[in-house]
């Protein structure tokens, strides 16, 4: 939001505004460490769709108002083109290609590769939406790329001539661009999502919203996927079902709460610092559940995403945007 803008000025983070800020990338890192656990015992599809079933079930109290009278309901059928399409990219088609992106690689990289989520946005804003990034931001663009590049050739260069990647690191590079997309959809909404007629939800009821339409995509790619390429039949135990309620509810419902709280509080710029925080708890968190080591080149793609973000994050931050 603009409004306001020119008053903003560098806060101190309290202890609360740095729980709310940590929060998020710490189950964000632990959603990319259980779903690579989890689809040992179901497929990454149906790990997708389950999730956002029972996340949906727990946000039905909180955003019930959405659905509860023809009225409401009216609402959501006259907007259902922009709906479907926020809860393919968002809630669809991001999270299932993370998990089938964990079958063949790991948390740390699928983690540092959404690290390089600013310079995606930055790209579909330039073709999308004819915004102009600064100098800074084209050269912060340019180290975060380096730092993906670093990733997906394991620290070699010279293998990314021979194009001998990882498909997991491209099906996660897929994903963080449909979040991309999904991020600017929410950044510039079309004329009936603003203003005075905009439906009145609050968080809980628009995540509901969404979640409705992603279900739909999630349960129908699972279906799909389970014709084309079947999947591991599901071997139902407690440690699955208490992965899936996890993840339905740290990474998908308090992550996003915690992040929107912070988001406003502390800035964008500074949220996006702390969001890179993640591939650093999938790492150490790697190393104590899974025993998979991070590798020096891990380290340097984390310093090259960091600084990348850093530098346009100030640029931004210095022409108000």
């Amino acid at each position: 939001m603009r409004a306001g803008q020119s008053n903003m000025r560098p806060m101190p983070l309290s202890p609360k505004l740095v729980v709310l800020l940590s929060l998020p990338p710490l189950m964000w890192a632990g959603n990319a460490v259980v779903g690579r656990i989890a689809i040992g015992s179901i497929g990454p599809l149906w790990l997708n769709a389950l999730r956002w079933l029972v996340a949906l079930t727990i946000l039905l109290p909180l955003g019930w108002r959405a659905l509860a009278t023809a009225p409401a309901r009216a609402r959501i059928v006259q907007r259902w083109r922009y709906l479907a399409v926020l809860g393919l990219m968002g809630v669809g088609t991001y999270n299932a290609l993370q998990y089938l992106a964990l079958r063949t690689s790991t948390p740390v990289n699928v983690t540092l590769i959404a690290s390089s989520l600013p310079v995606w946005t930055m790209l579909i804003g330039v073709l999308a939406y004819g915004v102009r990034p600064s100098r800074l931001q084209l050269i912060g663009t340019l180290l975060s790329l380096a730092g993906v590049a670093t990733v997906l050739s394991r620290g070699d260069m010279a293998t990314l001539a021979e194009i001998q990647f990882v498909q997991g690191d491209l099906l996660m590079l897929l994903a963080i661009m449909c979040w991309a997309v999904y991020s600017w959809m929410l950044a510039r909404p079309p004329q009936h999502m603003t203003g005075a007629v905009r439906p009145p939800w609050g968080w809980g009821e628009f995540l509901v919203v969404q979640c409705l339409f992603g279900v739909c995509w999630a349960l129908a790619a699972a279906g799909v996927g389970e014709v084309f390429a079947p999947a591991v039949s599901p071997h139902w135990s407690w440690p699955l079902g208490v992965a899936i309620l996890f993840i339905a509810v740290g990474p998908s419902i308090i992550a996003y709460r915690c992040w929107g709280l912070a988001v406003a509080e502390a800035g964008p710029a500074v949220a996006a610092v702390f969001n890179n925080l993640t591939p650093l708890f999938a790492a150490v968190m790697s190393t104590a559940v899974m025993r998979e080591w991070p590798e020096p080149y891990h380290g340097v793609a984390f310093a090259l995403i960091v600084a990348g973000i850093l530098i346009s994050s100030g640029s931004m931050a210095r022409r108000g945007s």
